[in-house]
């Protein structure tokens, strides 16, 4: 279960997130869920491209489900195959699997996906908590997003002040969405 909230970033031009340990270059492809099907437990892509083995937990969740936003990440270190499930405000089950680079160039250059780049920032907040901070690029350059991934749906974290108005749970500014619509 990933729980997480996101906000807006007021930018006043000082970028305290900046001063972090540690970025990374992201690109993120959006595929089409219905093309993933489960034969056993092998997660299938397009009929005939066998990606993973699932656990029986894995295949459990990815049966009960049944619709997921999924997505390929890029970063210069790892790709990462995602399937997200139906959000509930800033709920949702999530599986993840690192996948080898050449099967995820594989997978995106069958077809053209919407895809998003950015750079993501890993900022620790007072409170000890990272907050993951998007500077999107290209058609979506000057949005800035903040989000912080919590251990309960309880947990009140300590927000920085350069945050501004929460979107948990808006999907329109979803990766997903931004990634189809851009900014509108």
């Amino acid at each position: 279960m990933e729980i997480e909230r996101r906000f807006f970033v007021a930018d006043d031009g000082l970028r305290p997130w900046r001063m972090c340990e540690h970025q990374s270059q992201i690109t993120q492809h959006y595929l089409d869920s219905v093309l993933f099907t489960n034969n056993e437990n092998q997660l299938i892509y397009a009929g005939n491209l066998m990606l993973i083995e699932m656990n029986d937990e894995e295949k459990s969740l990815f049966v009960k489900t049944g619709e997921w936003t999924s997505r390929i990440r890029f970063t210069p270190e790892s790709v990462f195959l995602t399937l997200k499930g139906r959000r509930t405000h800033s709920a949702a089950i999530e599986l993840e699997w690192e996948l080898d680079r050449e099967l995820g160039e594989k997978i995106i250059g069958s077809k053209s996906h919407p895809s998003i780049s950015k750079t993501r920032y890993y900022w620790k907040g007072k409170d000890g908590m990272t907050w993951e901070v998007d500077e999107f690029e290209g058609v979506l350059e000057g949005l800035i997003l903040a989000e912080i991934e919590l251990p309960s749906i309880e947990h009140e974290p300590h927000l920085p002040e350069w945050l501004g108005e929460e979107v948990t749970g808006f999907h329109q500014w979803s990766n997903v969405s931004l990634a189809i619509n851009g900014i509108e």
